[in-house]
């Protein structure tokens, strides 16, 4: 009994100190007490040795620093929060201020390169499609949803030559108007049959076109395969023999002397976009909705080979052929992918864009690609995927729609780039590519 009593006197010593000790710790809050409107007797500890006068002014004291420390807890709490929202303004402030001083450079690097020398005006609708001749003459054509093409002087901006052959109503006869150049002649390629129209058949779509500017009616050669819109062609080299591409989803290679079809391209599940040839080989690639553009290979003539290539997401716009072994795709997922002919495996550059990417083109010789957007610009990338400028446009200069196409003509005094599209001209550019590649 002595050691179960001696046990129990322990026990009660010990939760008397936690009490004590819990009490104490109350006692530092009095502040918040005091706040709450409890009596200040039940603050006190009844085990307290220390007479009242002292334990209150110990209370007054304690509650005091408390405050001290609330205040000065609170003070840096503001400063804190104030410190941050500065150090956020500070950091806008400066992004921003830099984000505009590098693009004022490169809007003046690129209006300094990229000149605007000539319009081409005197389509009734959307232009589709722009090119330059091969040979001498060097002219400009044109290809509108308005049912016609156009010849034009590059250096003057005239018409020279409308072609009028396509009839016709509906979409399908908006990119009826595929033009190729063969030398001294003009060559219109269709899908449907060619009729002479008579003046009075013929809707007035002159618009700006000179009225002394001569007008053809009836093309040398029909070429009658295609099921559906004829939406591209392109000569393959020799000049003897022609590619077409159709939203029969086929691309026909023509033998243009003779109007005979050599050979029918099938394969492709969805609308052909594109067709275009290798400049020194017997090579063709076509595109098309189905996201996928093919290679095929005619330089053995007993062997026709065909080569599936499935790079991009949506619609591949246009594929083109570079120097040497090298491809550049362009898509409606906004990039622009370069291919090596060897290794197809993978890109060996991706170019990601903010906007639908239309017909590229590639300047041969200094291996810079025009990309034209739905988002009405046009912007030059070499084809390592670094950026090089982008086309000055406004509200008094440029595209005011959707740019179509864009087309090189490298060695042209005057102009060596020119773009088309939806507001119904093309522009003819002058691209000072050394300055482009010196800032590069």
């Amino acid at each position: 009994m002595p050691t179960e009593s001696a046990s129990c006197s322990t026990a009660r010593q010990a939760k008397q100190k936690r009490k004590s000790h819990s009490l104490s710790i109350r006692r530092t809050n009095s502040s918040e007490q005091e706040r709450t409107g409890l009596p200040r007797d039940m603050l006190e500890g009844q085990d307290s040795k220390l007479p009242s006068s002292v334990r209150n002014t110990l209370l007054e004291l304690f509650g005091q620093i408390e405050r001290e420390f609330e205040n000065l807890y609170i003070e840096n709490l503001e400063s804190s929060h104030s410190t941050s929202q500065l150090s956020q303004k500070l950091k806008t402030t400066y992004k921003a201020s830099t984000s505009k001083i590098v693009s004022s450079f490169k809007t003046t690097t690129s209006r300094a390169a990229c000149q605007l020398v000539k319009e081409y005006i005197g389509h009734r609708d959307g232009i589709w499609d722009v090119s330059v001749a091969r040979t001498q003459p060097v002219v400009l054509g044109t290809a509108s949803a308005d049912h016609t093409a156009l010849l034009w002087s590059i250096e003057t901006g005239k018409c020279l030559v409308k072609y009028a052959g396509h009839v016709g109503s509906g979409k399908h006869c908006l990119r009826r108007n595929v033009f190729l150049f063969w030398p001294s002649l003009w060559q219109q390629i269709s899908g449907e049959d060619e009729v002479e129209c008579s003046d009075k058949d013929e809707p007035d779509l002159d618009g700006d076109v000179s009225s002394d500017c001569p007008t053809i009616r009836v093309p040398l050669t029909s070429l009658k395969s295609h099921q559906g819109v004829v939406i591209a062609a392109d000569w393959l080299v020799g000049g003897k023999q022609a590619v077409t591409a159709s939203w029969d989803r086929t691309a026909n290679l023509y033998d243009v002397e003779t109007s005979e079809l050599v050979h029918s391209l099938t394969g492709h599940d969805q609308e052909l976009t594109h067709c275009c040839t290798h400049p020194t080989q017997r090579l063709v690639v076509t595109s098309s909705r189905d996201t996928t553009f093919r290679l095929w290979d005619f330089r053995d003539p007993s062997i026709h080979s065909v080569n599936v290539f499935q790079g991009h997401t949506d619609t591949v716009t246009s594929a083109v052929f570079t120097v040497g072994d090298n491809v550049v795709s362009g898509s409606d997922d906004r990039t622009v992918k370069v291919w090596d002919l060897k290794n197809m495996r993978s890109p060996i550059a991706t170019i990601r864009t903010d906007s639908a990417i239309n017909r590229i083109n590639v300047c041969v010789g200094q291996k810079i690609i025009a990309l034209p957007h739905d988002n009405r610009q046009v912007r030059l990338f070499d084809m390592s995927g670094v950026r090089l400028a982008r086309l000055p446009r406004s509200s008094r200069q440029g595209h005011r729609r959707m740019v179509c196409c864009s087309a090189w003509s490298e060695d042209h005094p005057v102009c060596n780039l020119f773009t088309c599209g939806f507001d119904r001209q093309a522009i003819g550019w002058n691209i000072n590519i050394p300055a482009l590649l010196q800032e590069k």
